[in-house]
């Protein structure tokens, strides 16, 4: 079942709930509140996927969405709609809540990760000259 246009692409999601599908490197992201968690291209519907979800894809036969680019494939991180959902609309808004949540997950900070600090700007010369000058008084 091919969905490549919006409009298709919105009903299928419907059971889930509202999303913006917007044209994206010849095919559509599926976004939730400006956060990307789906993707069609060429007819073909994929969803984010984590370590969370990804057990729960491959157990349906899902696979990844996987590009060509300058001869070599590169594997991203979302997993083909396995092919059921498409007429299991409670099922297929479950998947797609997952997908969300995994997208949600990898927007957030790595734990442990330092946040980058800005190093204080340098105060001009005269400056401090003058801060030098008023503690010898």
């Amino acid at each position: 079942m091919a969905f490549d246009d919006p409009e298709s692409i919105r009903e299928l999601f419907s059971t889930y709930g509202t999303v913006s599908v917007r044209r994206m490197f010849g095919g559509h992201g599926v976004f939730d509140g400006g956060m990307m968690f789906a993707l069609e291209s060429d007819g073909e519907l994929y969803l984010k996927a984590d370590d969370l979800t990804i057990p729960k894809l491959a157990a349906e036969n899902s696979e990844p969405f996987v590009y060509k680019a300058k001869g070599r494939e590169i594997a991203l991180s979302y997993w083909k709609l396995p092919e059921r959902l498409y007429d299991e609309p409670d099922d297929f808004a479950n998947f797609a809540r997952d997908a969300f949540g995994a997208a949600q997950r990898a927007a957030k900070p790595k734990s442990g990760a330092a946040k980058k600090k800005k190093a204080p700007k340098p105060e001009p010369e005269s400056k401090v000259i003058a801060k030098k000058k008023s503690k010898r008084r």
